[in-house]
């Protein structure tokens, strides 16, 4: 059985100057188009507890275009598209799904996205890639592209590099059965054990780069403090804060930007390491297993705890989630939640007496007061998970 599903492949390119310089014009002219209908959005919200649309805002935007001539140097899918997260974002505002919408800021990573309408964005050879106002641009194949285009997202990362990814409806087959469930334990000492012992260690990314990252950041605030002229005082919702006056803006300061890049390269590096890890492991377990037993995690409860904090957002929880419930739904297989409440670490998995002492994470092995069974925390929470995962399917 096949479906249809949109997939994403990035690529990193190598713009020309002239198309370095059309990119950043698109990033500022999308940004406009994006505060300056989030204003009369908001105006009409709080006049009349209603907002705008996305049809009445795209018929504005072609009057824009006659008042400000430097729209049309840029793509005009890329300000549609614009208009189109404008809109996602009061749907969403008004869903409950998220804050209430804040105007965009200038900053060292932005991005944009232009729509595929007749053929204009499409692979020109092995190593150019046309997109539309650039032209063909240099990229570097690490893939073969699947399926027909529906856009193209160009961005610029913190470290000065550039991507495009490109988004296209594909067609996927479901993966052959293999008759085989798992729970599976998130932790921090191991990235997830299994319920059938198989651990899955914890590559710890930040912590390999760790000394680098912090001699570089050192290096970066000492170039900042070296630049401050003196500190003025300012006061926000009846609150005094430091606000430093620099001797130059940094944007003009050459080796502060050159470190800054530095740091940033650090973190995506480490940030493609991490999702490179989850992508293989995610779809190694969609290929072995047809039902995959989670417990659903109250992540953004458990990063208020400091002393976790940074251990938590290492590994990545939610992400790697993510990609496990979106790879069970394109290949046929099944990603179950158990509730977060569930006492899967105190529970014995032999006799099922639960154990308060083991609310305490540093226990790490213990023996059941009941029976007397010796248990490893992350494998009887993982056999707990997946027998309580089954009872809720009914298996």
């Amino acid at each position: 059985m096949t479906k249809t599903v949109y997939k994403a492949f990035r690529y990193s390119i190598e713009p020309t100057e002239e198309q370095r310089d059309l990119i950043n014009r698109t990033f500022g002219c999308s940004r406009f188009v994006y505060n300056r209908f989030l204003s009369e959005w908001d105006t009409q919200y709080r006049n009349t507890g209603k907002g705008l649309s996305y049809t009445r805002c795209s018929a504005a935007l072609t009057e824009l275009k006659k008042t400000y001539d430097w729209l049309n140097e840029t793509d005009s899918t890329a300000l549609q598209s614009s208009l189109r997260d404008l809109s996602a974002a009061f749907h969403r505002f008004f869903q409950k799904q998220n804050e209430y919408p804040v105007f965009r800021r200038k900053s060292s990573a932005e991005s944009y996205t232009s729509k595929n309408n007749n053929d204009s964005i499409r692979f020109v050879d092995k190593n150019h890639i046309r997109l539309p106002k650039l032209g063909p641009v240099r990229y570097r194949n690490s893939r073969e592209v699947e399926g027909k285009i529906i856009s193209a997202t160009v961005s610029r990362k913190s470290s000065g590099r550039h991507y495009v990814s490109v988004l296209c409806e594909c067609e996927v087959s479901e993966l052959p059965a293999t008759g085989k469930t798992t729970g599976m334990d998130m932790g921090i000492s191991d990235f997830a054990v299994l319920g059938d012992r198989t651990r899955i260690s914890n590559p710890r990314f930040s912590t390999k780069l760790r000394d680098k990252l912090a001699k570089e950041q050192r290096r970066l605030s000492r170039m900042e403090k070296a630049n401050i002229d003196r500190y003025d005082t300012v006061t926000v919702n009846g609150t005094e804060y430091r606000k430093p006056i620099y001797k130059r803006p940094l944007s003009e300061c050459r080796n502060y930007q050159k470190q800054r890049i530095k740091v940033a390269r650090i973190h995506e590096k480490i940030a493609d390491r991490r999702r490179d890890f989850e992508h293989k492991k995610s779809t190694e377990l969609i290929r072995k297993y047809d039902t995959i037993i989670l417990e659903d995690l109250d992540v953004k409860g458990m990063m208020k705890d400091h002393s976790f904090a940074g251990a938590i957002s290492e590994v990545s929880w939610s992400e790697f989630t993510a990609m496990l419930e979106y790879k069970a739904e394109w290949y046929g297989k099944k990603v179950v939640h158990v509730d977060r409440f569930f006492p899967s670490s105190q529970m014995c998995s032999e006799c099922g007496c639960i154990n308060p002492a083991v609310k305490d994470t540093r226990v790490r092995k213990w023996v059941c007061p009941h029976c007397g069974a010796q248990h490893d925390r992350d494998v009887n929470a993982a056999i707990n998970i997946e027998r309580e995962g089954l009872r809720l399917i009914g298996v």
